[in-house]
């Protein structure tokens, strides 16, 4: 490997040198850097054809990031200090580089703990639920209808490899795999924990599946009301805001697609003992839902995250192996799993695609270049995760015991 040692301007505030010698420790693929003087530095190897480059506006920017990792960065990016013609490519780069660019990636141990504590400090119990739903969900439907497929789906699609696919048919086969894996049948009884705005409760019901949906966010509880009411499909749909706790009967099947990751670890139990208990004898649930390596989940549990700080608090992943060890326990026998996080990738592409292209819409909206280049991370973010294998996405099959 031809490493570059890069050399580091004398100008440079102490701060901006020490993150700059840190990243002379890149051993994964090559970072151009272009600081503030506008000059061009190279780290790693020159000729790896992974690569990124990195714009430095405010040498402040780097002791943002020695102080909180990953969340400095988000917080630099979006207040304008930094910039990147790829955002993807330099977060896969970071990730690439996890084991030698530790404190970068994750900040000091004051900040840490801070961050921690504030994560901490947003349970998801039933009040501080709404809130954390209400932080992200109730943003405005207008903003959500830019930029999702008409089915208004907020979670991965089923590309299946063929990513040439339209977004909205990606969806469906989506819908369908969960439909058929149940093995459901015209008037069978479904309780979907988390409905968003009614995709798939709308796709089910027209099928002939009764379906009852539960969210707590009223501007979900809207729209999907509206939809359903517009085909006239209220005698299979029964919409209601109300918690997954609260909840009673007993149902042919559960389904909850990606509303897992907002329960909160300490709720977990909970969450998996009131789909055991809403099922029949024998029923069976489709959970699909965010995972994270459980090689990484220890130190993932001990800190937090941009996402949890940002765009979902309260929010916590499970990995594959903890997720059906407590289901195991709550009474719900793992029977199969489906794992497609590329194709999550892909779904975080075309959304920022559809949101880079309607940018001047939302800007109406009253939302400024702050929040855009936050959501722009999210995606980035997200999406160097799932090409990086460091989440996954996973449709389990549970049945209860």
């Amino acid at each position: 490997m031809n490493r570059t040692l890069s050399t580091i301007p004398v100008s440079a505030p102490a701060g901006a040198r020490l993150f700059l010698s840190l990243l002379n420790n890149l051993r994964h693929g090559h970072l151009e850097l272009i600081t503030p003087c506008n000059t061009r530095m190279v780290f790693g190897d020159a000729h790896a054809v992974s690569g990124a480059t990195l714009q430095l506006h405010d040498w402040r920017a780097c002791q943002r990031m020695l102080r909180a990792g990953d969340i400095g960065f988000a917080e630099a990016y979006a207040a304008g200090m930094v910039g990147t013609p790829d955002l993807t490519a330099l977060l896969r780069l970071a990730l690439a580089n996890e084991a030698t660019l530790n404190q970068l990636l994750f900040g000091g141990a004051l900040a840490r703990c801070w961050y921690r504590l504030r994560h901490w400090l947003r349970p998801n119990t039933r009040k501080g639920s709404e809130r954390n739903i209400h932080a992200h969900y109730d943003i405005g439907n207008d903003f959500y209808r830019l930029w999702l497929d008409a089915s208004w789906t907020y979670s991965s699609a089923l590309f299946d490899g063929d990513y040439s696919l339209p977004l909205l048919v990606a969806q469906q086969r989506k819908y369908q795999r969960i439909i058929d894996t149940l093995q459901l049948q015209p008037g069978q009884r479904v309780l979907e924990i988390g409905c968003g705005w009614g995709g798939f409760a709308e796709y089910a019901a027209l099928q002939g599946i009764h379906v009852h949906g539960v969210t707590i966010s009223p501007s979900q509880l809207e729209i999907a009301r509206g939809r359903i009411d517009e085909l006239a499909l209220q005698d299979r749909v029964r919409l209601d805001l109300c918690d997954y706790r609260d909840l009673d009967g007993h149902y042919d099947a559960v389904v909850s697609i990606e509303m897992f990751e907002a329960v909160g670890e300490r709720y977990w139990p909970q969450y998996f003992s009131t789909v055991a208990a809403r099922l029949k004898p024998g029923g069976q649930a489709l959970v699909q839902t965010i995972t994270i390596g459980e090689q990484y989940f220890e130190r993932y549990r001990s800190s937090t995250d941009f996402i949890q700080q940002y765009i979902f608090p309260g929010g916590m992943l499970p990995s594959i192996e903890r997720f059906e060890r407590q289901a195991g326990l709550c009474g719900l026998r793992p029977l199969q799993r489906h794992a497609f996080g590329r194709d999550y990738a892909e779904t975080l592409r075309r959304w920022d695609a559809r949101c880079r292209a309607t940018e001047h819409e939302i800007a109406e909206q009253g939302f400024d270049q702050h929040f855009m280049r936050v959501w722009q991370m999210y995606f980035a973010y997200c999406e160097a995760a799932f090409d990086e294998g460091r989440t996954d996405v996973v449709q389990f099959l549970l049945e209860k015991a």
